[in-house]
């Protein structure tokens, strides 16, 4: 789990619940109609807005922003000037035990390809088609999310005015103005909510871990054509360190034993 989104969680929505409660009862924030407009009209327009596939397909993103994968960075640079040492020692062919060392199946790939030899150039192609195509499926979830963020405020004034019109036309029985209010504000109060502390901040999450899992590839990718063109060890080591903060450089000088 990610801590962060964890107490962000917790914070905001405790803040929002200890707001409420110091007021009054929690019963009063709840409205079946205000719900009804904001969350059925916001999903409504989601799917005419994107294609099935892609609105169910969400939820498999969504799932990045509670579950962090670890991205070590640090771990890599050994990693690749271990390869690099042995593929110049004992030839590139030695590399093919290595291979099943490997959990990332993007690594894996990349190593694979030097191994049977390809061109780099061509390597570098598949290997940055492969990104792209990452990118893609996690810009994808952002913008539906980033879309909720914008749809959810707008159907909270829709509800806002459903509610106006209801209690005017019901100024005479005095009875009937409270719940037609309760729906005039409630549901500006569940559009802000969806969006604001939800939405918006999911997507901003999103694009934070594919930031991170870009610079990892991005890593990776220098290593493999290092290797595939024979550098040196300490040379691979030295691009790979272009890719990390000073602090991260210095973990990782400690990790290779510099």
């Amino acid at each position: 789990m990610d801590l962060a989104t964890i107490i962000g969680v917790v914070f905001a929505f405790g803040m929002i619940f200890m707001g409420i409660m110091s007021g009054g009862p929690l019963s009063l924030f709840i409205n079946t109609p205000s719900l009804m407009i904001v969350l059925g009209g916001t999903f409504g327009i989601i799917f005419i807005n994107y294609p099935l596939r892609d609105v169910l397909g969400v939820a498999g993103v969504i799932k990045n922003v509670f579950f962090v994968q670890k991205h070590d960075t640090n771990g890599l640079i050994p990693t690749f000037v271990d390869f690099a040492t042995r593929a110049r020692r004992e030839g590139i062919l030695a590399l093919e035990s290595a291979v099943n060392e490997l959990n990332d199946p993007f690594f894996k790939q990349g190593l694979e390809l030097v191994i049977d030899g390809l061109e780099p150039q061509a390597i570098r192609d598949i290997l940055e088609t492969e990104i792209e195509h990452i990118a893609q499926r996690h810009k994808r979830g952002a913008d539906i999310l980033n879309s909720i963020g914008s749809f959810a405020p707008a159907m909270g004034m829709a509800g806002t005015l459903i509610g106006l019109v209801q209690m005017l036309q019901s100024m005479s029985d005095p009875s009937s103005i409270g719940p037609a209010m309760a729906v005039a504000l409630l549901t500006t109060f569940y559009g802000s909510i969806l969006a604001n502390m939800i939405a918006m901040p999911m997507a901003g999450k999103l694009g934070a871990r594919s930031s991170e899992e870009a610079l990892e590839k991005g890593m990776i990718i220098e290593g493999i054509m290092s290797i595939s063109a024979g550098d040196n060890p300490r040379i691979v080591e030295r691009k790979l360190h272009a890719y990390l903060s000073p602090q991260l450089r210095t973990i990782a000088a400690g990790l290779s034993g510099e």
